[in-house]
This record gives C-alpha cells, structure tokens and sequence, in this order.
C-alpha cells in the first residue's frame, strides 16, 4: 500500500515551484488562480522572493501547500491508499485525497497562517528541538516547569520539538542537556505552534473550518491529533480544529500506516525531510517524490 506525505512549514526555498510552472499549463493555471483567491502575486514571492521572505508566515504555508497540491493534482502516479501531512501538510493531504475542494483548502492554509501570526504577536513565544532523549522524558521535563512548555511535534524516535514561553522553553534546553541530550536547539520560528499559547489562533480558525464544506475523501486520512486513520468528515473537522495547540503526533502516525499496510511513502511538496524522518521511524519503508 502506499502513503502520500505532505510537508509542513520550514519545507520553502527560493525559486519553489517555479520549474513546475513553467513546464505545466495545468499548474500554471492553477498557481494564477492561486493569485486571485489571495489578492497577492505569491508566484512572485516563490520564484524570486528572498529566504527572508519567503519566511513570512502569511506567504510561508500558502506557499507551500501550493506547491504540494499542484504536485499531486498533477501527478499520473497519484493514487493514495492513505495520506497525511505534517501540521500545515494536513491541509494539503485533504485537498488531495479530495475532502477539501482546491479553493477552501487554500483560504483555510491563508486564514490559519494570518491567525497564527496574529497569535504570536499578540504572545511571543518559541520551539526547541530536542535530540536524543526518549519522549517520555522530555515529556516529564516539560510537565516540570513552571511556565508554558510542552511537546510539539514527535517528528521521529530521539526527535522532539518543544513549544512554549521564552523563559519555559530556555529553561527546558537547560533541563534536556542536563538529562544527556544531544542537542537542545532553539529554532528559529515565530511563536510556539501546537502549544495553549495558540488558543486565540485554534478559535478563530475553527470558525472558518465550521463555514467550509467537507466531503468525503478517496482515502483514510491520518490526522496529527489522533496519528489514528480518518474518513468521517465530522471528526475530521473536529481534528482539524484541534491541530494548532494539540502536538503533531508524526512518529504515531507513520507507525499506525505502516501497521495499517503502508509499505511505500511518497513525499509531494518541496523538499525531502519527510522521507528522512519516514526512514527513521521505519526503516523498511520504501520512501521517495512525485
């Protein structure tokens, strides 16, 4: 069986998309309807724009969703037995499979960007990474500070992303490398993802997500909240809601697809940072690109 995988933010580069664009009149057309549904040239930005900003969050998810979506939508090969995608990917692996149409897909991914920026001025915060340690004590670690600090994104086996205030954050890279870690790295991110301190963010998002139309997919959906096989379009919703202060539950969700059958994943979006943590959380899995 065979997985598609959608990556998340950080997945960007400058020229994104671009040899894709000027070799498909399909997604061409669909970049150039991109334009019009966000009221600003974003192709601009993806082909020429600099790293800086490209890094802009309001220009940062729609970018990449873009470029995973026009992947897959033009794709002969694509035919999934399952999908996710890691945190922003989760919107892109829904339009895909077919739950999402294109254009809600892409107002959801701009109106979560805006509500999370929104979100970070308002409370600044950060992530850390955290290298070679078991979850659990990480975990344990966060649970023991006093400020806002909690477990993220379980990326892979000795990979996890933290989320919290300045202060709890630092204080947990202190804790980490004292408890043996590899690496405690803070990240260079705009506020602290998939944390409490996205509250504001999650609600006005869930507006959106209640005023958008849901259909039934072609295949299971495997959502970070859950990291468990999805087709019921009201608990989609529902997990969809909860994703921007619940953790991303990757290493989960790869080992339920792998224990669902999946022996193949197939990265579409720019980059390859999916098939390394795939690799790591399963090393028998075949991974590879659209």
């Amino acid at each position: 069986m065979t997985a598609y995988v959608f990556p998340g933010q950080g997945a960007q580069f400058p020229g994104m998309a671009k040899d894709l664009y000027e070799s498909s009149p399909e997604i061409k057309e669909l970049l150039e309807s991109a334009n019009d549904i966000l009221g600003f040239r974003i192709t601009d930005i993806m082909f020429e724009g600099t790293p800086e900003e490209l890094k802009e969050t309001k220009v940062t998810q729609p970018a990449i969703f873009l470029h995973s979506v026009a992947l897959a939508k033009t794709s002969d090969s694509f035919n999934p037995d399952m999908v996710a995608g890691h945190s922003l990917g989760e919107f892109s692996a829904l339009v895909a499979s077919g739950v999402l149409s294109f254009e809600d897909g892409l107002k959801l991914v701009s109106q979560r960007a805006m509500a999370m920026q929104k979100a970070c001025e308002a409370n600044p915060s950060t992530m850390a990474a955290i290298l070679g340690l078991e979850d659990a004590v990480v975990e344990d670690l966060c649970a023991s500070i006093d400020d806002v600090v909690v477990a993220a994104n379980y990326n892979c086996p000795g990979q996890l992303v933290i989320s919290g205030s300045h202060k709890g954050i630092e204080i947990a890279c202190e804790k980490a490398k004292e408890a043996g870690a590899r690496r405690a790295l803070p990240l260079p991110v705009g506020g602290a993802f998939h944390s409490p301190l996205m509250e504001p963010a999650r609600e006005e998002l869930e507006k959106a997500i209640d005023a958008t139309t849901f259909s039934k997919g072609v295949c299971p959906i495997y959502q970070n909240v859950t990291a468990k096989a999805s087709t019921d379009i009201e608990e989609i919703k529902e997990n969809l809601k909860l994703q921007l202060t619940a953790p991303v539950r990757w290493t989960q969700s790869v080992q339920a697809m792998v224990a669902d059958g999946a022996t193949s994943f197939v990265e579409s979006g720019p980059g390859k940072v999916l098939q390394g943590l795939v690799k790591k959380i399963h090393r028998e899995a075949e991974v590879s690109s659209i």
